[in-house]
């Protein structure tokens, strides 16, 4: 466990829970995935999949860590958990958030054309996964982070000039 806190450069115990809550959405996605795939098929085929299939999104993970170590200003390493844990939140978030809307507005795949709607659907998530983007990262406590990130993010999408 020492050499886990000296790798992730954690100082307080409470700092673990970013960590093992990492770890038990990667496993639950691959457990996920597992299910979507192999729907028919016993169990234990599930189960068995599962296990590949978080080694392999945990060696991805791990790999996308050490790219972005370099490029991304934070003071711990262990913060990078957390900013995958923001990023992770707000896409699912973005999505149950916006098909709601797109209802309400009384847009369907039935009475619009399948290629408008999903073109309406991506721009509504993207709408409301800046907004979200910056309030998860406040409420995990990286809210400077994600204001730096939306910021460069808006200004390539074109709307350099608000930010001015």
């Amino acid at each position: 466990m020492k050499k886990f806190k000296e790798r992730w450069e954690i100082q307080e115990n409470w700092q673990l829970i970013f960590p093992f809550f990492g770890l038990v959405a990667l496993i639950y996605s691959a457990f996920r995935i597992s299910k979507v795939v192999f729907e028919d098929i016993n169990f234990v085929v599930v189960l068995a999949s599962t296990a590949v299939l978080s080694y392999i999104l945990l060696k991805f993970t791990l790999f996308l860590f050490k790219k972005l170590e370099n490029r991304w200003i934070l003071d711990y390493r262990w913060e990078m958990i957390r900013v995958f844990i923001v990023f992770a939140i707000t896409g699912s978030s973005s999505m149950f958030v916006g098909r709601p809307i797109i209802k309400l507005i009384g847009i369907t795949k039935e009475n619009l054309n399948p290629l408008l709607y999903w073109i309406l659907f991506i721009i509504i998530g993207l709408v409301f996964y800046q907004i979200l983007l910056v309030t998860f990262g406040w409420l995990f406590g990286q809210f400077q982070f994600f204001w730096e990130f939306e910021k460069k993010m808006l200004k390539r999408i074109g709307f350099k000039r608000f930010l001015e």
